[in-house]
């Protein structure tokens, strides 16, 4: 299985949806904390019903978000303070329960959250304990 992440930040909604669907992804996991946006139609409500107009599925896995310390070292580009923010608040049950409820995933899934780049997000580090949890390969789209 294939494993894709994708970030939000310089897309519209059209063409985050056409990614998606190009790389076959069946299922959007949101993995943001707070899974409200700024930018129109990346809220959760209005992004679940895009998403199943599309034949995509949807669901929120709020533990897997990153606390808002860690939101803001990512915002000021301090990538190793997110990572320590992000690492402590992983060994907490919510997050550790939202990730099992990630690893058991089948269907060719997408996680999902707003920075374009996968370098300086938490996503890359949900993706690869999932990989190393799977064996699956991982794609940042």
């Amino acid at each position: 299985m294939i494993l894709s992440t994708i970030g939000y930040e310089s897309a519209t909604l059209p063409e985050m949806i056409g990614k998606l669907r190009s790389a076959g992804v069946e299922v959007v996991v949101d993995i943001r904390a707070v899974a409200a946006s700024r930018r129109a139609g990346f809220s959760k409500t209005m992004l679940r019903a895009s998403l199943a107009a599309e034949g995509i599925g949807y669901e929120h896995l709020r533990g897997l978000g990153t606390p808002k310390p860690g939101r803001e070292a990512a915002r000021k580009g301090r990538i190793a303070e997110l990572e320590a923010i992000f690492a402590t608040h992983m060994t907490s049950p919510e997050a550790q329960d939202a990730l099992a409820h990630a690893i058991a995933r089948e269907r060719p899934t997408a996680l999902l959250c707003f920075e374009a780049c996968a370098t300086g997000c938490h996503r890359r580090i949900v993706a690869e304990l999932i990989r190393y949890a799977t064996r699956c390969e991982v794609r940042h789209l």
